[in-house]
């Protein structure tokens, strides 16, 4: 009897020390992850690829979705939307919409990113895709256009789904094509607020809207499956970047590890052009050609993240002594890379600025008669 209540309470004891849920146990087992937000380069990460469900984080990519039909004029700011009959029992959080009720894009979408209404969100989705399944479809066609690979979507609210999930990356991501859309961000920086002729409160619950100084968007929220989650984005002296925490424990372990990332990001990284000299991209011979040679030129150069105290950005070209004609405009020639130290930061191609046409028999004898008619 007393070796069975020994294992009765062994198991007690085990029982109690298990978690609520494995992913919210230790502050270094959630994903989360820092990227600054105009090059999206990671700089902090824990777990940044792993799928989870993060609940109604899922609202950030309808919002993109909303927001890409707004800038492409399928409704304005200030158009009247009239709710369906798809508002009707809407769960969760909710501006108490019913079938035939009028309010403006601007109040629907104060009350999806200050309220987190579900049935706002309703109306705003059905202006864009006309039906809801036709809004997931773009919700997930869009995450794909925006390189999104791990995440999947099957409602526009982030209700509870096994087969919803995203990682704190992708979050990253999608917060950062939002900052893109300057008419958008006004509203994430909204702690409290009124709609419906001041009839509804709406109050963030992203408190970092109101008590973090740099803060610019995007979204806290928390559910018994998702845990804590929270996309902050905050700019400072013209440096951006955007925290991800996913399932953390509690509220507290949230705003803290955001805010604590987001200024890691302001004080120990800056972001800046590499420069190099023009001279190292000289004329590039060519061979057989009406010309003899070709001016070339960097195919892109891209603003780069690299730590405060890092050492000179090195870069390394690689390209032939010469090309042989016919040269296209913009053909590929070689490759530029710039390095921190051992570390590539980006690679860029070489390519032509103009056309280079090859040489014939009949250009040949044209230009010596040119040629002799000059002496």
């Amino acid at each position: 009897m007393k070796k069975l209540l020994c294992i009765i309470l062994s198991l007690m004891a085990v029982i109690m020390y298990i978690p609520d849920c494995y992913s919210f146990a230790e502050e270094n087992s959630f994903p989360y992850v820092l990227i600054e937000t105009s090059t999206k380069t990671v700089i902090c990460e824990n777990n940044p690829d792993m799928q989870v469900n993060a609940g109604y984080m899922s609202k950030l990519m309808s919002l993109l979705v909303i927001a890409d039909s707004i800038e492409t004029g399928k409704f304005r700011i200030d158009d009247e939307l009239t709710a369906s009959a798809s508002v009707t029992g809407t769960k969760g959080s909710v501006i108490w919409l019913q079938q035939g009720d009028k309010l403006t894009a601007d109040e629907l979408l104060k009350g999806v990113i200050i309220g987190n209404a579900n049935d706002a969100l309703t109306v705003l989705a059905e202006k864009s895709c006309r039906t809801l399944d036709e809004f997931v479809s773009q919700m997930n066609s869009m995450a794909f256009d925006i390189g999104l690979r791990n995440s999947a979507f099957t409602n526009p609210y982030g209700y509870y789904s096994e087969n919803d999930y995203t990682t704190a990356h992708d979050v990253a991501v999608i917060s950062a094509e939002l900052s893109k859309y300057d008419f958008l961000l006004p509203y994430f920086q909204i702690w409290r607020d009124f709609i419906k002729e001041g009839k509804t409160e709406l109050v963030n619950e992203n408190t970092l809207s109101r008590t973090f100084e740099n803060h610019t968007g995007f979204k806290a929220c928390h559910s018994e499956q998702s845990g804590y989650c929270i996309a902050e984005g905050a700019v400072k002296d013209d440096c951006s970047y955007i925290a991800v925490i996913l399932n953390a424990p509690d509220e507290d372990t949230m705003f803290s590890k955001a805010k604590n990332l987001i200024n890691k990001g302001f004080r120990e990284y800056k972001v800046t052009v590499p420069a190099f000299l023009d001279e190292l991209l000289i004329p590039m011979k060519v061979k057989s050609g009406q010309e003899n040679a070709v001016e070339i030129m960097l195919e892109s150069q891209n603003s780069v993240v690299v730590p405060k105290a890092s050492s000179e950005i090195t870069n390394i070209i690689v390209i032939p002594e010469y090309i042989t004609a016919p040269v296209k405009k913009g053909q590929k020639i070689g490759t530029m890379a710039f390095y921190n130290d051992d570390t590539l930061l980006f690679e860029t191609n070489i390519i032509t600025k103009n056309e280079v046409k090859k040489s014939s028999l009949l250009f040949i004898v044209k230009k010596s008669l040119s040629n002799l008619l000059k002496l």
